[in-house]
Protein backbone atom coordinates (compact mmCIF):
# COMPACT_ATOMS: atom_id res chain seq x y z
CA UNK A 1 0.00 0.00 0.00
CA UNK A 2 3.00 2.86 0.88
CA UNK A 3 4.61 1.72 -2.25
CA UNK A 4 1.18 3.02 -4.79
CA UNK A 5 0.88 5.98 -2.53
CA UNK A 6 4.66 6.77 -3.02
CA UNK A 7 4.54 6.48 -6.58
CA UNK A 8 1.34 8.52 -6.73
CA UNK A 9 2.84 11.42 -4.25
CA UNK A 10 6.16 11.54 -7.06
CA UNK A 11 4.09 11.82 -9.92
CA UNK A 12 2.12 14.68 -8.54
CA UNK A 13 5.65 16.69 -7.23
CA UNK A 14 7.05 15.79 -10.36
CA UNK A 15 3.75 17.07 -12.85
CA UNK A 16 4.96 20.94 -12.13
CA UNK A 17 8.32 20.18 -12.65
CA UNK A 18 7.75 18.81 -16.49
CA UNK A 19 5.29 21.50 -16.94
CA UNK A 20 7.72 24.33 -16.47
CA UNK A 21 10.50 23.11 -18.24
CA UNK A 22 8.79 21.61 -22.09
CA UNK A 23 9.13 23.81 -24.82
CA UNK A 24 6.11 26.51 -25.58
CA UNK A 25 3.43 24.90 -28.04
CA UNK A 26 2.90 27.41 -30.88
CA UNK A 27 0.13 27.25 -33.52
CA UNK A 28 2.51 29.11 -35.89
CA UNK A 29 2.44 26.71 -38.82
CA UNK A 30 4.07 29.16 -41.50
CA UNK A 31 7.06 27.92 -43.60
CA UNK A 32 10.47 29.97 -43.73
CA UNK A 33 12.19 30.10 -46.97
CA UNK A 34 14.42 32.45 -46.57
CA UNK A 35 18.00 31.39 -47.55
CA UNK A 36 20.25 29.44 -45.00
CA UNK A 37 22.78 31.75 -43.72
CA UNK A 38 26.70 30.54 -42.89
CA UNK A 39 29.01 31.50 -40.71
CA UNK A 40 31.24 32.23 -43.72
CA UNK A 41 30.96 32.95 -47.44
CA UNK A 42 26.98 32.98 -47.83
CA UNK A 43 26.97 33.97 -51.32
CA UNK A 44 27.72 29.77 -52.28
CA UNK A 45 26.39 28.63 -55.60
CA UNK A 46 23.50 26.27 -55.13
CA UNK A 47 23.34 22.69 -55.75
CA UNK A 48 22.69 20.66 -59.09
CA UNK A 49 18.81 20.55 -58.51
CA UNK A 50 18.95 16.35 -59.02
CA UNK A 51 20.78 16.23 -55.60
CA UNK A 52 17.99 17.91 -53.90
CA UNK A 53 15.13 16.07 -55.73
CA UNK A 54 17.05 12.86 -55.52
CA UNK A 55 15.45 9.34 -54.16
CA UNK A 56 16.18 8.89 -50.70
CA UNK A 57 17.74 5.32 -51.65
CA UNK A 58 19.67 6.56 -53.35
CA UNK A 59 21.47 9.39 -51.50
CA UNK A 60 24.24 8.20 -51.81
CA UNK A 61 25.11 9.47 -54.68
CA UNK A 62 24.70 13.11 -53.77
CA UNK A 63 27.16 12.10 -51.11
CA UNK A 64 29.64 11.26 -53.65
CA UNK A 65 29.11 14.47 -55.51
CA UNK A 66 29.73 16.30 -52.02
CA UNK A 67 32.82 14.95 -51.22
CA UNK A 68 33.87 15.61 -54.78
CA UNK A 69 33.27 18.98 -54.45
CA UNK A 70 34.84 19.59 -51.63
CA UNK A 71 38.19 17.72 -52.09
CA UNK A 72 38.48 19.67 -55.77
CA UNK A 73 38.00 22.79 -54.19
CA UNK A 74 40.36 21.78 -51.37
CA UNK A 75 43.18 20.78 -53.93
CA UNK A 76 42.58 24.70 -55.37
CA UNK A 77 42.88 26.11 -52.19
CA UNK A 78 46.16 24.03 -51.52
CA UNK A 79 47.37 24.84 -55.01
CA UNK A 80 46.64 28.39 -54.88
CA UNK A 81 46.75 29.18 -51.69
CA UNK A 82 44.03 31.00 -51.56
CA UNK A 83 40.69 30.26 -49.80
CA UNK A 84 38.77 33.23 -50.62
CA UNK A 85 34.77 32.07 -50.93
CA UNK A 86 35.27 31.51 -54.94
CA UNK A 87 37.64 29.12 -54.79
CA UNK A 88 36.62 27.31 -50.81
CA UNK A 89 32.77 27.39 -52.84
CA UNK A 90 32.95 27.20 -56.89
CA UNK A 91 30.64 26.52 -59.13
CA UNK A 92 29.52 23.09 -58.83
CA UNK A 93 29.60 22.37 -62.95
CA UNK A 94 32.92 20.87 -62.97
CA UNK A 95 31.89 18.05 -59.69
CA UNK A 96 29.07 17.19 -61.21
CA UNK A 97 30.35 16.41 -64.41
CA UNK A 98 33.22 15.04 -63.30
CA UNK A 99 30.57 12.22 -61.50
CA UNK A 100 28.82 11.90 -64.34
CA UNK A 101 31.89 10.73 -65.95
CA UNK A 102 33.49 8.58 -63.50
CA UNK A 103 30.90 7.65 -60.87
CA UNK A 104 27.15 7.71 -62.12
CA UNK A 105 27.21 4.41 -63.45
CA UNK A 106 28.67 2.86 -59.87
CA UNK A 107 26.54 0.27 -57.61
CA UNK A 108 26.14 1.37 -54.33
CA UNK A 109 28.68 -0.43 -52.84
CA UNK A 110 31.10 1.27 -54.99
CA UNK A 111 30.23 4.75 -54.49
CA UNK A 112 30.69 3.86 -50.95
CA UNK A 113 34.38 2.53 -51.77
CA UNK A 114 34.78 5.53 -53.71
CA UNK A 115 33.66 8.12 -50.58
CA UNK A 116 36.22 6.92 -48.38
CA UNK A 117 39.19 6.84 -51.02
CA UNK A 118 37.83 10.67 -51.93
CA UNK A 119 37.82 11.32 -47.96
CA UNK A 120 41.15 9.73 -46.99
CA UNK A 121 42.41 12.53 -50.41
CA UNK A 122 40.81 15.45 -48.43
CA UNK A 123 42.29 14.02 -45.14
CA UNK A 124 45.66 14.57 -46.47
CA UNK A 125 45.29 17.80 -47.86
CA UNK A 126 43.40 19.05 -44.22
CA UNK A 127 45.52 20.40 -42.14
CA UNK A 128 47.50 22.73 -45.21
CA UNK A 129 44.32 23.99 -46.36
CA UNK A 130 42.84 24.56 -42.70
CA UNK A 131 46.40 26.93 -42.11
CA UNK A 132 45.48 28.57 -45.61
CA UNK A 133 41.83 29.23 -44.41
CA UNK A 134 42.68 30.01 -40.72
CA UNK A 135 44.87 32.51 -41.57
CA UNK A 136 42.28 34.43 -43.93
CA UNK A 137 39.73 34.19 -41.89
CA UNK A 138 37.53 31.58 -43.79
CA UNK A 139 36.95 28.46 -42.07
Amino acid sequence: MRKPILALMLAALAGPLVAQTSPPISNDLTVDMSPQQYRICNDRPARPTWMDEINPREAYKALTVMRLYELRAWQEIKASGDCGCDVRFPSWESASAEYKERFSTLSQAEHTQAQLALRNQQNLLSSEVRSICEAQGNW
